[in-house]
């Protein structure tokens, strides 16, 4: 295992000037770091099991959390939602504007509505405006290819990207008209490039804090590439202010993906992140399984980190004189010895230990102290209750030394030490153990 810098990585261009917008205490657009949403996906009206979702995503990282309201049951559910939850919850209003009234009066953070589903959404643009100025409650106009306005549709023939960018700014004019301007905007579309395509438009004729998203991009990993190719076209190119990485999987996964790929662009701190090769007939580990545990060990890693990085040592021409790190393979070839296939350990992989054991806690030092320096533990220490100490190091080239070098257990080496001293030092220990033997 070596730790390597791998340095910062720099944003290709300047982010594009949009207003800022306050989501709960969450700033959005107006030069504001790029945050993570996601949405929930127990029923809202189970306030329970929704709350425990909710802590479940701000545990993974999730900075704005969207719960659906399609009934009544869920709008009700809303106040104690609201007050409970750790993270500003926006409600996701379909099919009845009623609820987006209820919402506000809720106490959510922000409201978005979907123009293409809601029933004379127009006609009530005027009452919804002042009921969220009034609370100061930011609008998202999501449109969305799934359910564009069918007057667009029959314009386009299909969500184009400038049917939906039609759309939203239609939309955005509405409220426009009687003075509301907290407003974000997004134009999803299942297919990354017409989504780019999109928003790129989008990005040309406002300057609305943009909602990026790839909707209904299903499974991992179809839908984690869809979203991670869309996500660095648009934010390499200074567009975007807060992403919604849609999976059809746990919303903790799209917490995950999300971050991990500002994080890639540069548009947060990185943490520990592990390099590792993809494995060949050169490698002298199970570089998966060792893969694998170094994710565990590390996984809850508390502390952002911009330049080591841990990466599997496997195969690498020369093993380094002094290795940096105490997470690192033991292999056949890297043991003090040939005859190492002899050692009881598996010659794939040791268990591993994280960055901040000092390397007498590492498996390989444990080996190379000497016994006076071995915790009494053993089955002849005093701790044990013999009451004789551990016998002193054997020169080098004795049995003993010979079976410490090849990783055999305590035991064996106490044994090696005891016939050592017999062939050295004659009859001087073997009456005392004859006699205790007899008696």
């Amino acid at each position: 295992m070596t730790v390597v810098a791998l340095g910062k990585p720099t944003v290709p261009r300047a982010r594009r000037h949009s207003r800022r917008i306050d989501v709960g205490g969450v700033p959005v657009g107006g030069g504001a770091p790029v945050s993570v949403q996601s949405m929930t996906t127990t029923p809202t009206a189970n306030v329970d099991a929704t709350l425990q979702q909710i802590a479940e995503l701000t545990a993974a990282g999730c900075q704005i959390v969207r719960v659906a309201v399609p009934s009544q049951d869920d709008a009700d559910a809303l106040p104690t939602i609201a007050r409970k939850s750790p993270i500003p919850v926006i409600a996701d209003i379909h099919f009845q504007p009623k609820y987006v009234f209820q919402a506000i009066d809720a106490g959510c953070a922000a409201v978005r509505v979907n123009p293409g589903n809601i029933k004379k959404f127009d006609d009530k643009v005027r009452e919804i405006a002042a009921a969220a100025a009034a609370a100061s409650v930011p609008i998202r106009i999501g449109v969305n290819a799934g359910s564009l306005d069918k007057r667009l549709l029959d314009k386009y023939g299909k969500a184009t990207p400038d049917a939906l960018v039609e759309s939203a700014l239609w939309e955005c004019s509405l409220f426009e008209e009687h003075g509301f301007t907290d407003i974000k905007i997004s134009v999803k579309h299942h297919d990354p490039l017409i989504m780019v395509d999109a928003y790129r438009k989008l990005a040309d004729r406002c300057d609305y804090p943009l909602h990026l998203g790839v909707t209904e991009a299903g499974p991992p990993p179809q839908g984690t590439i869809k979203s991670a190719v869309a996500f660095a076209i648009l934010l390499g190119e200074g567009i975007g202010d807060t992403i919604r990485v849609s999976l059809s999987a746990p919303p903790v996964e799209e917490v995950k993906t999300g971050a991990q790929i500002l994080e890639s662009l540069g548009l947060r701190p990185r943490r520990l992140e592990i390099v590792s090769c993809p494995s060949c007939g050169r490698a002298q580990v199970d570089v998966y399984e060792l893969t694998r545990q170094v994710q565990a060990a590390f996984a809850d890693f508390p502390h952002p980190s911009a330049s080591p990085s841990w990466a599997a040592w496997s195969t690498a021409p020369a093993r380094p004189a002094k290795p940096t790190s105490a997470c690192r393979p033991v292999t056949a070839k890297a043991r003090s010895s040939s005859k190492a296939a002899s050692s009881p350990s598996s010659p794939s992989t040791r268990s591993l230990t994280p960055s901040s054991t000092t390397p007498s806690d590492s498996p390989r030092a444990a080996t190379a102290r000497s016994d006076h320096e071995q915790p009494d533990h053993g089955p002849h220490s005093p701790a044990a209750g013999h009451g004789s100490p551990v016998p002193p190091a054997s020169p080098p080239g004795h049995r003993s030394d010979r079976a410490r070098r090849h990783g055999l257990g305590r035991r064996a080496r106490v044994r090696g030490h005891a016939r050592a001293l017999e062939q050295d030092e004659g009859g001087a220990h073997r009456g005392p153990h004859r006699r205790s033997r007899r008696a």
